[in-house]
């Protein structure tokens, strides 16, 4: 990531843009994909991971909304078996995630083990 930055400010600099400090870098939000290889039933998720933690409306969007607790970040996941998580700061995070989304649905039967 450092590196893309740099990239940019250089080219930045190029065009004549003074920037003479080095900003800090803060990573706030990492939005990563991942596939979990099945089709899912959505309607079935959102009652096995709980009302209170999901949001699925079919009419106004294709994907169930999934709120983790832990770790704290959203996951939307789609009937294809595509999953999108947002709000992490690291990797780590990201990955705990879809481990732990798989395993609950795994749990529930509703993912082939």
């Amino acid at each position: 990531m450092r590196t893309a930055f740099e990239h940019f400010v250089t080219i930045v600099r190029d065009l004549g843009v003074s920037i003479e400090c080095t900003p800090e870098i803060t990573v706030q939000n990492i939005v990563a994909t991942a596939d979990l290889d099945e089709q899912l039933n959505l309607s079935p998720v959102a009652i096995g991971l709980g009302l209170e933690q999901t949001e699925y409306e079919p009419e106004q969007f294709p994907g169930l909304v999934y709120r983790l607790d832990s770790p704290t970040v959203v996951v939307l996941l789609f009937g294809s078996g595509k999953l999108v998580v947002a709000g992490a700061t690291e990797r780590t995070t990201l990955e705990t995630a879809v481990a732990t989304v798989a395993e609950q649905l795994t749990d529930l039967s509703l993912l082939a083990d």
